[in-house]
């Protein structure tokens, strides 16, 4: 080998040497998934509560629950509601009795205490809403 050919080859080995040093190596994607999220188990009477709350949320008639919320439970119920409004109606009862059976369980717990009624026995929408109604029909109005 020439000494020219050799020149050319120790320079081609230099520039190799300066493009793997330039070299920029792509890590391989790490992909991780978050676990599916797990719902606590809720009683039926909360769970069909919960429902109907959202309903009336939804059609905005909640004046008469207000009566039954010394704490202000609804405050956070309707700001996560809210915030979660495009999930389904069976998501958002899932997800809100998730994060706030305690504040559905604390209006329930005053509806017990004020209208002595049994929640265990409320199993259907249409049993909240003929009690809401009654509530309705039993408020006195006055023409002044």
């Amino acid at each position: 080998m020439t000494e020219k050919e050799t020149n050319i080859k120790e320079q081609d080995n230099e520039q190799e040497q300066e493009n793997e040093e330039l070299k920029v190596v792509m890590p391989e994607a790490e992909w991780t998934t978050m676990p599916e999220e797990e719902f606590a188990e809720q009683p039926d009477y909360l769970r069909v509560f919960t429902d109907f709350y959202i309903a009336k949320f939804n059609q905005r008639d909640l004046e008469i629950m207000n009566t039954y919320d010394p704490d202000s439970n609804m405050v956070d119920i309707n700001h996560y509601v809210m915030d979660n409004i495009k999930f389904s109606r069976n998501e958002l009862v899932k997800h809100a009795l998730q994060y706030h059976a305690n504040n559905f369980q604390n209006i329930v717990d005053e509806i017990v205490k004020q209208d002595s009624i049994k929640p265990e026995e409320m199993t259907s929408y249409s049993d909240w809403n003929n009690w809401y109604e009654d509530r309705r029909n039993n408020i006195s109005t006055s023409l002044s």
